[in-house]
């Protein structure tokens, strides 16, 4: 059974279940903001740039919201979870243009740790979104 955010759940998973929904609305946003630097992340294999960063720019927005959205939060996790793994290969390009274009190694070692930093979001959207919270404890 997904997380409903029932009254058996923590403050805690509460608060970081807002981060994370207002940070995926916040980098969709971004996405429409200043589609030209998401486009350059596109690898080249990939067709129709401008229209993959819209729609993953959508998607963190309905993803994000879906977070906040009780009868709707398992499919918003489903759905990150699908366009985080999606992602990926769009983070290992922006580590290899990098490597070859002559960044600073500050640069270079930012986008290597974003790299398992991807895992820990797939474990956050999923500790939010999709585990069922513990029962609660009787207590005589």
């Amino acid at each position: 059974m997904p997380n409903d955010g029932g009254a058996h759940e923590s403050v805690f998973v509460r608060a970081a279940r807002v981060i994370l929904g207002v940070s995926f609305i916040g980098a969709g946003v971004s996405h429409f903001a200043r589609p030209e630097l998401f486009a350059a992340m596109v690898p080249r294999w990939l067709p129709n740039a401008p229209l993959l960063v819209a729609v993953s720019g959508a998607a963190e927005i309905l993803g994000g919201i879906g977070l906040l959205v009780p009868t709707v939060r398992s499919a918003a996790g489903w759905g990150l979870i699908v366009l985080l793994i999606a992602v990926f290969p769009a983070n290992v390009n922006m580590l290899q243009k990098a490597a070859t274009d002559g960044s600073t190694l500050v640069r270079e070692t930012a986008l290597a740790i974003r790299l398992p930093l991807q895992l820990v979001l797939l474990w956050w959207v999923w500790r939010v979104a999709l585990r069922r919270p513990p029962p609660p404890t009787m207590r005589v």
